[in-house]
């Protein structure tokens, strides 16, 4: 029983290495390969870079991104880290919120 302490010790270390580091990241890397494959034309992402762009085309492996008007940037389809707006958005009620405007900035009535 003394021989087998020790490798206990070692195994039960492994064990809380395993579930403490390597299980949390493969669940990253596994919702992030799912959302890369989901990505659709006219999601606003950003690229791993830092890079805010809109979808225009997608590829098996590349993607145009629309980071400006007229701009258009060809990158792989791993460089996207996130989505920052989903595709399908409610384009009239974006519109209206951007029109209202803050009260503070609108004149008092005399």
């Amino acid at each position: 029983m003394e021989d087998v302490a020790p490798f206990l010790i070692l195994l039960a270390l492994a064990l809380l290495f395993w579930f403490a580091m390597i299980r949390p990241q493969q669940r990253r890397q596994r919702a992030l390969g799912q959302m890369q494959r989901e990505l659709s034309v006219g999601d606003e992402v950003m690229l791993t870079s830092g890079i805010i762009g809109v979808l225009r085309s997608l590829d098996e492996k590349t993607v145009q991104l629309e980071v400006s008007d007229g701009v258009n940037l060809r990158v792989v389809r791993a460089a996207v880290g996130q989505v920052t707006t989903p595709a399908a958005r409610d384009d009239d009620t974006q519109l209206d919120t951007e029109l209202a405007g803050d009260p503070a900035d609108e004149p008092e009535e005399k």
